[in-house]
């Protein structure tokens, strides 16, 4: 896993239209633009307390997260079962799952049922945030 820091720079306004778009059968549009809509603002709220980490692996494909997709982390230091984490383990530089426990075990499900739960004594796991997008360019 890759960790990025977020730089808070110039904001990113884009058009945003009112009318909503189907993405099944196409329906016309409304022909103005209601707003401007900063990616920026949107996706971090506190960027000196936000950082970007790039997803690898197929352990959380059912959570939507794919292999080399960018998660957007809010830092905390604690989270709360079924939490989506960043977190260090013995042994691996970080990892993204499903935050559970089982008395003073963390439990760190994934969301791919080929991969087993992580186990580990509380003491030994860092979590390093909780993930609040998921970013994916296609």
């Amino acid at each position: 896993m890759k960790i990025s820091r977020i730089s808070p720079s110039e904001p990113l306004p884009l058009p945003f239209f009112s009318a909503s778009v189907a993405a099944g059968f196409p329906s016309p549009a409304d022909d103005y633009i209601e707003s401007g809509l900063d990616l920026n603002e949107y996706l971090v709220k506190h960027p000196n307390a936000t950082f970007l980490a790039r997803a690898s692996g197929d352990s959380m494909t059912r959570a939507g997260i794919l292999d080399g997709d960018h998660v957007v982390v809010k830092v905390q230091r604690t989270a709360e079962p079924g939490d989506l984490v960043v977190a260090g383990i013995p042994g691996d530089e970080g990892t993204v799952k499903y935050f559970e426990r089982d008395g003073d075990t963390v439990v760190l499900v994934p969301a791919n049922p080929a991969f087993q739960e992580l186990r580990h004594p509380a003491d030994e796991v860092t979590i390093f945030g909780v993930v609040v997008t998921v970013l994916r360019r296609i």
